[in-house]
């Protein structure tokens, strides 16, 4: 706790007849993050045709999928679906070598792709002719408005026929030039349709040549006219029956493709899966170093995975690997990976410190400090009984569902569920259940403060809350720097505004003290002598203009602790809001029907859900806010770089693997 796991290097080399099943013990384990080798006496190592064929297949089965999960059945979904999502399950491969397994995937697809490419090819082409069909028929719609018969409208020996639409303020200077240009050997059919002109031209095939750039230049959009013969009302009716005709077509190929997926679907996912392991697997080899016999790796791993992996290795190789296990040495630091390790009721808040970024190895780890601080601020912020408690109800249902993923959701709800205990405590202090509904029924509600008329008191009560907020950042950041050997800015950087805090503290709780004012003084100038000076030593010729700007910073930081106050008055405002426009319609009736209650209930509900939500976005935006701005602005860079471990992703399928 408060440090990432610890680190060490391992140094792998071992023959090349070992290397896939190294790589898959490892790839399967998932403890190393395998890092470059660079050296000079080797050569990179590089993918053979057995990878590229995990990658080719990788995209070949990809695109089956896609096209049977479009017309896979869905089951289950909903809410409940959603609360508690079903694990998937999953099929076991016995994995003999990358070989063995293309083999089996070439013998797979040999039997799947052909019939699932027959299909979609069949429903594409289908597809296809439905649109040219329904175009035929929106093209004849315009043509019935002449009401000429089809075949009248096709070129022939003699004629060229064209028809098209143009826009109505360029049909007569169209018509007129084409007139000109052809010495009137033009005939024009037309009918307007709104700010459009059908038209129909006819010239001889000789003149056709000088009619067709002046159509061009004024922008006559062609149809093709569909084939057939008749009226266009006539073909259209013929036109439908070949559309219907398809459109059965379709069907039947879509009830194909859904028994295809019915059949296939959980194999073809299954198979691509395995892909997508071997490719991703593939991605290391050009970070191996390889002779003609052996080749090498290094990467990081925690130092309490090192039995078990070097037991492992060792098994993989039949104890013919050379292994180097060693501590990182201080040029390293900054490139070694970081691991979290929390007990578990701080793990699930590794979120929030990842989302901001993760430590370096020499910095503290501040996650187990924002379980509680980040929790508590989300609580004073919403401040109401019964806001926490839906909040508690919905995460932990949400907690329940999905710990067995420890996925994204499961996280987010047990930060959502602790903050609600929070949330509720501080409403049972503030006396807030759904605001102040309780005192408008006539209930007598204990309370400590309450928000309004003590909006003071909760302001002095955030204040305070900041300072010793930002007095620990500053006390973290001192130990971390004291320890990492940077004694100078230990004292310039981070004593001093301790001492800072210390003198204003002092001053505020001793003001009927002499001896209290004169310590807090002696502190305070202290912090601000020792501020000075380390802001000369930093900054030089601009120390002056920064020594003004970062302390009235620090006091801005400190007055943004205010927030805590603002956003409680905020949900009590809302909330009360609501009860008053309840209050307002309750006693309306229509007659004997007392038709205020069920608006009023309605509007009660609706009111403090819309309520719980959005002062609940804002809660957890600004108890972010003061982790990230204020509080880690004091002592913590975040500049750490994730461990990612070189580890296959395992959704549907399982790997039974024997070196």
């Amino acid at each position: 706790m408060f440090k990432p796991e610890e680190m060490v290097k391992i140094e792998v080399i071992t023959l090349n007849r070992y290397k896939d099943s190294l790589l898959t013990y490892l790839h399967e384990n998932g403890v190393i993050e395998i890092r470059e080798l660079s050296v000079d006496v080797a050569q990179k190592d590089s993918p053979n045709e057995y990878h590229r064929k995990a990658a080719s297949y990788s995209i070949t089965i990809s695109r089956l999928v896609d096209f049977l999960k479009v017309h896979k059945k869905q089951t289950g979904g909903g809410i409940r679906e959603f609360i508690f999502p079903s694990e998937r399950a999953k099929k076991k491969y016995r994995y003999e070598g990358i070989e063995k397994l293309i083999k089996d995937v070439e013998a797979f697809l040999a039997t799947v792709e052909p019939e699932i490419k027959a299909v979609e090819g069949k429903i594409t082409s289908t597809q296809t002719e439905i649109e040219r069909i329904k175009n035929d028929i929106a093209i004849l719609e315009l043509l019935s408005a002449i009401n000429l018969d089809v075949s009248y409208l096709k070129s022939t020996d003699m004629l060229e026929i064209i028809v098209g639409t143009v826009d109505r303020n360029k049909f007569r200077p169209l018509v007129e030039e084409v007139g000109k240009a052809t010495d009137g050997r033009a005939v024009v059919v037309s009918r307007e349709f709104k700010d459009k002109i059908l038209a129909v031209f006819a010239f001889l095939k000789r003149d056709y040549e000088k009619a067709n750039p002046i159509l061009a230049k004024y922008s006559l959009e062609r149809l093709e006219v569909p084939e057939g013969e008749g009226t266009p009302r006539e073909l259209i009716s013929v036109y439908e029956e070949k559309l219907r005709a398809k459109e059965e077509e379709l069907e039947s190929a879509k009830k194909d493709a859904e028994m295809l997926a019915e059949k296939y679907y959980d194999d073809v996912v299954f198979y691509q899966e395995l892909m997508e392991n071997e490719r991703d697997k593939s991605t290391v080899l050009p970070m191996l170093a390889r002779t003609n016999m052996t080749f090498a790796l290094t990467g990081w791993l925690p130092r309490a995975d090192v039995p078990r992996v070097l037991e492992g290795i060792k098994r993989v190789t039949e104890n013919r690997a050379y292994i180097n296990v060693r501590e990182p040495s201080k040029e390293e630091l900054d490139e070694i990976p970081i691991k979290l390790k929390n007990p578990s009721w701080a793990r699930p808040f590794e979120m929030l410190t990842e989302m901001y970024g993760v430590p370096k190895y020499d910095e503290i780890d501040p996650t187990p400090i924002i379980t509680f601080t980040y929790s508590f601020f989300f609580g004073f912020m919403l401040t109401d009984f019964m806001y926490g408690l839906i909040i508690a109800i919905i995460a932990a249902l949400l907690v329940k569902g999905h710990k067995k993923f420890n996925d994204g959701t499961y996280k987010f709800s047990y930060t959502l569920l602790i903050s609600s205990f929070f949330t509720m405590i501080m409403g049972a202090i503030f006396g807030s259940y759904f605001g102040n509904a309780l005192d408008l029924a006539g209930f007598t509600v204990p309370r400590v403060w309450d928000t309004f008329q003590d909006a003071l008191v909760v302001l002095q009560l955030a204040l305070a809350i900041g300072i010793a907020h930002l007095f620990l950042g500053y006390t973290l950041g001192f130990v971390v720097k004291f320890k990492n050997g940077d004694r100078k800015g230990a004292i310039l950087d981070q004593m001093s505004w301790m001492l800072i805090i210390l003198g204003i503290v002092t001053l505020v709780l001793g003001t009927n003290s002499p001896s209290a004012g004169t310590a807090g003084k002696a502190l305070f100038g202290i912090g601000l002598v020792l501020f000075a000076i380390g802001e000369i030593v930093n900054n030089g010729g601009l120390a002056v203009l920064l020594i003004i700007s970062d302390f009235f910073g620090f006091v801005g930081s400190w007055l943004s602790y205010a927030r805590l106050m603002a956003l409680a008055l905020a949900t009590a405002g809302i909330a009360m809001v609501i009860n008053i426009l309840v209050q307002m319609v309750w006693g309306v009736s229509i007659g004997p029907v007392p038709i205020g209650i069920v608006i009023g209930l309605i509007l009660f509900a609706g009111g403090q859900l819309f309520s719980v939500a959005i002062n609940a976005l804002g809660a957890f935006v600004h108890s972010l806010r003061l982790q990230y701005v204020e509080f880690f602005g004091t002592f913590y860079s975040g500049e750490g770089k994730p461990f990612e471990p070189f580890r296959a992703k395992r959704e549907v399928s399982e790997l039974e693997f024997e070196a």
